[in-house]
């Protein structure tokens, strides 16, 4: 992707403050280039943005690592280099000190770089310093007893400690959007209650992607039970995040070897070599993971292992089946020997493949898979019979349920990073629409239509258009991928043992025709600079009890440019519950036509008790009315006016605002 839109304004007022805060406050150690270009010059090729702006303006004085072959990128996508020898040298001379790659590294040929006059050894030598003065301070070259990390026990990992923090993260982002005659918080001593959606009982989707391996995670079906008595607790699936079809499973009529079941054989071996360490009987649908240091099976490794799966199924009728599956690593998939599938994926690949049976006869299966080094192994199989859902079986199952939490969304499996997904509304990881998937749409009508009150627990990495879900729907629960304590933190919001405080860090739209164009990278019209009606406005998050926001007072509303101002205003919680409110900041500079509605500058959680008022303070430093300065090509703090917004979302009817003249 080219990006030769962004004026040096959007570069300097939407995209660099963040990784300005990050080297210039946290001093952070390493900074990642992207795969993408800018104005025709790839990020890790690009001297402007990495010795001008990154080393000479802010500062930076240590490692650039490129991201995963983003070098090889050069020659390969962007052709802007011919070679690895050309794209190597233009990489380090760029500032670009380490490459991340999986094989073929470029670097390796700098010498040849060097031999031919594309490079000098003294450019190699400045990125040589730096990776070794990372290396020092990360005490690479010490015994551990002069290193303080390497004191960590592993007792620390997953310690208590660890946990009621997932736990607290977890709780805090949970961001409530509609609550309709107030049905939440649900009772404890509802005499039925359904828990229903492919959501809920899915720990994998709470981690998201890109994501660390807990030893343990609470699904939203399982924090849900420690809340209320199973026997008044119904659980159904119901449909899967996007197929329109239901599987019905034929993996409890195969059989192998006379016995039922699927035969599994695991080696410690990458290639199903040597003596198998464990032989097992599956006579359900295989779901295996390594995430969470799970084994496939007892003394199995976590790496460098191999499976061989093997049944036979005697079809008794001549219908089309379906094998379903997807696997991270090597996965093979034959019948009477013949190859039906074959991949070898670093990410777990989704599969539908259909074939044919004949009554009377019978069909060997084999699955050979095996681990992919370095990366953690998946596995899911299934077989049998497909048929278009009808939700009429599921509402005969949910008679004498009043209330339904269904829990929905999307999962990491649907977006994130060059994802082998193509579904409707889905590209490779992209999407090509937010509307929430067609068959949960549909699920949650169903739900409507027969009388249910319905709340809907969304878990996504992204927004979702939920404008149909407004209307069908009594409670919008924003559950996001809350991680191992997700479970938990769904459920303590659901049954009022804890009281919502998340607003959104992004805007809601009401459909995807809101949305601008996928490539063009300008802010105008996004997140809280949106000017259109939307769904649900950016900062946006509701509670189980209110808070009235005072007027503001500042310390001096006419400061000079270096001065720092404080902003004050008293903040009541009117309600009858004890609650937290997000106050948020924004400011605009008035007579800029071309400049941002609004920038958010400042927030802070606080914490009021039922009937309490406290007064929170802002600190609003010079740099927090900086704008981009077209005279000087900087950002800088200029004479006017400025208005300060304040308020509990982005929407204008949150907000108050008082006018501040900079001298």
């Amino acid at each position: 992707l080219n990006l030769n839109q962004v004026s040096p304004r959007e570069l300097y007022e939407t995209y660099l403050p963040a990784f300005k805060a990050l080297v210039q406050e946290a001093d952070v150690r390493q900074v990642m280039c992207a795969y993408q270009r800018l104005d025709d010059e790839p990020c890790c090729g690009s001297t402007r943005l990495l010795q001008r702006i990154l080393r000479d303006e802010w500062g930076f004085k240590h490692l650039v690592v490129s991201d995963c072959g983003a070098i090889t990128d050069f020659y390969t996508s962007h052709k802007v280099s011919s070679t690895p020898v050309h794209a190597a040298a233009k990489g380090v001379l760029a500032g670009t000190d380490v490459e991340c790659v999986w094989e073929n590294y470029p670097y390796n040929t700098l010498p040849e770089g060097v031999e031919k006059g594309l490079i000098k050894e003294a450019d190699i030598d400045k990125s040589l310093k730096r990776v070794l003065l990372g290396r020092l301070e990360l005490g690479d070259f010490d015994t551990d007893a002069n290193v303080s990390w390497a004191q960590i026990k592993p007792s620390a990992l997953n310690c208590q400690a660890h946990k009621d923090l997932a736990y607290r993260m977890a709780q805090q982002t949970m961001t409530l959007l509609q609550n309709k005659g107030n049905v939440l918080p649900l009772s404890k001593k509802s005499r039925k209650l359904a828990v229903i959606g492919p959501n809920a009982a899915d720990d994998v989707m709470l981690w998201g992607n890109y994501n660390g391996t807990p030893v343990s995670t609470i699904t939203i079906l399982d924090g849900i039970k420690t809340k209320i008595n199973e026997k008044n607790l119904l659980y159904d699936k119901a449909c899967d995040l996007v197929e329109d079809k239901v599987t019905q499973s034929y993996v409890d009529r195969l059989r192998f070897e006379s016995q039922p079941g699927i035969k599994a054989t695991y080696w410690n071996t990458p290639n199903r070599s040597g003596s198998p360490v464990i032989t097992q009987r599956l006579t359900s649908a295989i779901k295996k993971t390594t995430a969470g240091q799970h084994e496939f099976a007892s003394g199995v490794k976590l790496e460098g292992f191999s499976a061989l799966f093997e049944a036979e199924f005697t079809a008794t009728t001549t219908e089309e089946l379906v094998f379903k599956g997807g696997a991270t690593g090597y996965y093979e998939l034959l019948v009477n020997g013949e190859r039906i599938l074959h991949y070898n994926n670093w990410r777990t690949l989704p599969s539908r493949t259909p074939f044919k049976v004949e009554a009377g006869k019978t069909y060997r299966i084999e699955i050979r898979y095996a681990q992919l080094n370095n990366w953690q192994a998946n596995l899911e199989f299934d077989f049998g019979k497909e048929a278009d859902i009808d939700f009429t079986q599921l509402i005969n199952k949910l008679k004498g349920v009043e209330t339904v939490v269904f829990v929905g969304g999307l999962s990491g499996k649907l977006e994130g990073e060059e994802m082998p997904v193509s579904y409707p509304g889905f590209k490779g990881g992209d999407r090509t629409d937010i509307e929430l998937p067609s068959v949960q749409r549909r699920c949650l009508q169903a739900l409507k239509a027969a009388g249910k009150k319905v709340v809907f627990v969304n878990c996504s990495g992204s927004a979702i258009a939920l404008t149909p879900e407004t209307e069908s729907c009594d409670a919008i629960l924003q559950a996001w991928y809350a991680g191992e304590a997700g479970g938990m933190a769904v459920a303590d919001v659901l049954f009022g043992d804890y009281n919502p405080s998340g607003k959104l860090p992004i805007t809601f739209y009401r459909n995807s025709d809101n949305l601008g164009d996928f490539e063009d990278y300008a802010l105008k019209g996004r997140t809280y600079r949106y000017t259109t009606n939307y769904l649900f406005p950016f900062g946006f998050g509701l509670s189980y009890t209110t808070f009235d926001l005072g007027k503001a007072s500042v310390s001096n509303d006419k400061p000079r440019n270096t001065e720092t101002i404080s902003l004050s205003l008293p903040v009541s919680n009117t309600g009858r519950r004890n609650g937290t409110e997000i106050v948020q900041v924004y400011i605009r500079k008035i007579n800029d036509v071309d400049g941002p509605l609004k920038t958010l500058r400042a927030f802070k959680r606080i914490d009021v008790k039922a009937g309490q008022t406290v007064t929170v303070t802002f600190d609003l430093t010079p740099e927090a009315f900086e704008f981009y300065d077209w005279k000087q090509r900087a950002m800088a703090v200029t004479p006017g006016d400025y208005e300060v917004f304040y308020g509990n979302s982005a929407d204008p009817k949150d907000l108050k605002s008082i006018t501040i003249k900079r001298l």
